[in-house]
């Protein structure tokens, strides 16, 4: 017991920043990996981004409960999803909303019966895209506006759906790249309650094709602005 007590008296310090780094990280903000490339081009593989875990609701640190809502989510947020479904956490678009239509044909998206607007972009092949030829678009709809990634070689065998109603309190989304991602068009619409946090930003980033150097360009870097390699 003495040396118990020893130890709690030279580490109580490093146990309490341990205690609070984890109730921080829980319910206020914290980073996510990204493994897939399913948001490409708008996330890269390797990206580690920031979540503000209160943008939505303020939880019970731990756990999943809600004891206070604070804002609701907004069509185009790129959201953590901690899916019952899916057995994992997503990252993924907010595509619709409560009581909203919404439907694809060939990868072009229609909300409420409006088709969305897109402009090509001519790029180089991404880092860690080379291998995968690709199209890349603008997507505009209801005042959206980001690049999403088609792969012409290799459609999805769900780029067209619906047109569906979103249920209340459940919404539907989208990953950016639109022929390599497990939406809601496999898993169906995510209730609020799985909606874990918000990200708009690059916290780090480290590039799996080159020994997880570095990749400093992205440190920080604001999600939904165009790739460096984009033609101007």
């Amino acid at each position: 017991m003495r040396m118990l007590g020893k130890l709690w008296r030279d580490n109580k310090s490093l146990v309490a920043f341990l205690v609070l780094m984890v109730l921080f990280r829980s319910a206020i903000a914290d980073w996510n990996v990204v493994p897939s490339g399913s948001m490409l081009p708008t996330i890269r593989e390797g990206d580690r981004i920031f979540v503000d875990k209160m943008a939505y609701d303020l939880r019970v640190p731990l756990t999943h409960i809600a004891i206070a809502h604070l804002h609701d989510p907004q069509r185009g947020d790129i959201v953590t999803i901690e899916s019952s479904a899916a057995h994992e956490l997503l990252v993924k678009r907010l595509i619709g909303l409560p009581g909203d239509s919404v439907a694809m044909r060939d990868n072009v998206l229609y909300v409420n019966g409006v088709r969305a607007a897109y402009q090509p972009l001519k790029f180089g092949p991404l880092p860690g895209d080379a291998t995968s030829p690709a199209d890349y678009l603008t997507e505009r709809f209801d005042g959206v506006v980001h690049t999403v990634r088609l792969s012409p070689e290799s459609p999805s065998p769900r780029n067209s759906f619906g047109p569906v109603i979103v249920p209340p309190g459940q919404y539907l989304m989208l990953g950016d790249n639109r022929d390599n991602s497990a939406d809601s068009r496999y898993f169906g619409f995510f209730p609020r309650g799985e909606l874990m946090g918000r990200t708009r930003r690059v916290a780090f980033s480290l590039d799996p094709d080159h020994y997880y150097e570095p990749r400093f360009s992205r440190f920080g870097a604001r999600l939904d602005t165009p790739p460096p390699l984009a033609a101007r």
